[in-house]
Order: structure tokens, then C-alpha cells, then sequence
């Protein structure tokens, strides 16, 4: 069995700081998005999906049991994000104009999941202050798998657009002795 290394050990327990504290601080402040994934893509866009889906999982897992445990339903849902963040930076949809396709894809696919898990575990009301929305789209006679998906995806893509907006920022500082060690480890 191979070896993490310690740099990418450290990476992803990062990583898992910054969703925890992304998470927390959306949950306290009722904000309309979740910062629940940016060490997650940070994770994805510099390791790779395998600890992205990691970094993202143990997050929700680590949210879930401290002080949101709506946290622990959705982590699925990073297994998308980790996965699609991946996938879309490797193939160059994360840059310049394509970042809005990129950030698409990876939403279409986390706002199903999380969508889904929302209306038929919850009804559609979680700890996010988008339930409000749920709630007055149902109430006017609107789905509610599509209530919840379409307030979920335009959540989710300003919040990965965000995240992803975040950590390229962050990527393009990192000197490229650091990034040649993640990737030859």
C-alpha cells in the first residue's frame, strides 16, 4: 500500500478546516450559500479526485457531528464535487471562460444529489437559510424535488463558482516547487 505523504496529508486536513470553517460560518451568519466546498476543490484541483472525495466526505462528517447535522446527510454530495471538480480541472474547464461550463457541470451533478436528499429525507427543509425559498416555491404549487433542485443549483453554482474562483486564486500563488511535490508524491 502506498503512503500519503505528509504534504498531502496536511493539504487535506486544510482542507477540511476550510469547509468546516466555510460551513460554520454560513450556518451562523444564515447566509444564501454554503462555503461548505472549497477545500474540497482546493483538494481536487491539486490531488486529484480520490482526496477531494476524501477531503469533502471527512469535512461533512467533521460539520456533522460539531454543530450542523444536516451536514452528515449531505456528504454525498462532496462525493460529486470532489469527483466533477476533478474531472472538469484536468480537462481545462476550470479556466477563463470555460470555468462557467466547468462550474456547471459540477453543480448539476452535486445540486441533484443534494436535491434529492433534501425532499425525501428533510421535505425539503434543512439548516440552510434556502429553505425559505423551498418552502414559497412549494406553497405555489411547485414540485418539490424541483423546488429544492432549482434553489439548490442556483445556490450551488454561485457557490462552487466561488470556491473555484477562490482557490485558483490561491493555486496561481502556490510556487511550482510546491505543486511538483503534490504531483510526484
Amino acid at each position: 500500500m502506498k503512503k500519503i505523504s505528509t504534504l498531502k496529508l496536511s493539504l487535506i486536513g486544510l482542507g477540511i478546516a476550510l469547509n468546516v470553517v466555510g460551513t460554520f460560518t454560513a450556518f451562523s451568519l444564515k447566509l444564501p450559500i454554503l462555503l461548505d466546498s472549497i477545500g474540497t476543490v482546493m483538494a481536487s484541483f491539486l490531488l486529484g479526485p480520490y482526496y477531494g472525495v476524501i477531503t469533502g466526505l471527512c469535512s461533512g462528517i467533521v460539520s456533522g457531528i460539531t454543530f450542523d447535522i444536516y451536514s452528515l446527510y449531505f456528504a454525498p454530495v462532496q462525493i460529486f464535487v470532489g469527483f466533477f471538480s476533478a474531472l472538469m480541472y484536468n480537462k481545462g474547464f476550470m479556466r477563463g471562460k470555460k470555468k462557467i461550463l466547468g462550474v456547471l457541470v459540477v453543480s448539476i451533478f452535486s445540486s441533484f444529489v443534494g436535491a434529492v436528499i433534501a425532499a425525501f429525507v428533510f421535505g425539503g427543509i434543512t439548516s440552510s437559510s434556502s429553505s425559505y425559498i423551498v418552502a414559497v416555491l412549494s406553497n405555489m404549487g411547485v414540485n418539490k424535488v424541483l423546488s429544492v433542485f432549482i434553489v439548490q443549483f442556483l445556490m450551488d453554482y454561485f457557490d462552487r463558482f466561488l470556491a473555484v474562483s477562490l482557490v485558483l486564486l490561491v493555486i496561481s500563488n502556490i510556487p511550482e516547487k510546491i505543486k511538483y511535490k503534490l504531483v510526484s508524491n
